[in-house]
């Protein structure tokens, strides 16, 4: 385990001192190939909870939204370390559903293959306009217990009939977007980060780190 206050003292964004590394507040591999790939362009390493906090104990994800859940994660991650830390709550929300699985994306099943499943059987018999769905994705950044800014992304298409695409993760490959007439699993992630949630809110946050780094 890392001893953060001792090897990072140069990464205080409120004193504008540059920095190079920043801890990722997830546990989700593929986010963190995702937040990896970006970030690389900027130099700025991304660190897993593991590598700087060691197996600490997870937050209670009581908000009523995606920010309110992102703030939460972030706030309580950067107690505990000196470095920036960016923490990211996403999900899929299909209007013609409440705006169903929303907040609860990740916790509907105990698997990608179950959730999905529960997805398409809600939808089940349901046409075109009954089937637009959303995904959104809101990354939070804090230092030493506050919150700095938050970043918001989201893309919109439809839920395909079946899964199809053996790339991305979570609902990736039901989600059709109609703009490139496939499904989130059936491109490259590259071409995925182009348009997805998430790689529209990282645009955003990278912005704002050029400015003050």
């Amino acid at each position: 385990m890392l001893t953060p206050l001792k090897e990072y003292r140069n990464s205080d964004l409120k004193k504008g001192k540059r920095f190079n590394q920043i801890l990722l507040a997830t546990k989700n591999p593929g986010k963190v190939r995702e937040f990896q790939k970006y970030f690389s362009e900027l130099n700025i390493k991304i660190l897993k909870l593991d590598d700087v906090l060691g197996r600490i104990e997870e937050p209670e994800e009581s908000g009523k939204t995606f920010e309110e859940n992102a703030i939460i994660k972030v706030l309580y991650y950067s107690e505990k370390t000196e470095l920036p830390v960016i923490s990211e709550d996403s999900g899929l929300v299909i209007p013609s559903l409440g705006g169903f699985p929303g907040i609860y994306s990740s916790r509907i099943g105990k698997d990608d293959g179950e959730r999905i499943s529960k997805i398409l059987e809600k939808l089940k018999g349901k046409d075109k306009p009954e089937r637009k769905a959303c995904f959104v994705s809101v990354i939070a950044l804090a230092q030493s217990g506050k919150l700095i800014k938050t970043f918001k992304g989201k893309v919109c298409g439809y839920i395909s009939e079946k899964p199809q695409g053996n790339n991305g993760f979570g609902y990736d490959p039901v989600f059709y977007y109609s703009k490139i007439r496939k499904t989130f699993a059936q491109i490259p992630s590259e071409v995925k980060n182009k348009f997805s949630h998430r790689g529209r809110a990282i645009k955003k946050l990278l912005k704002y780190l050029e400015k003050i780094n």
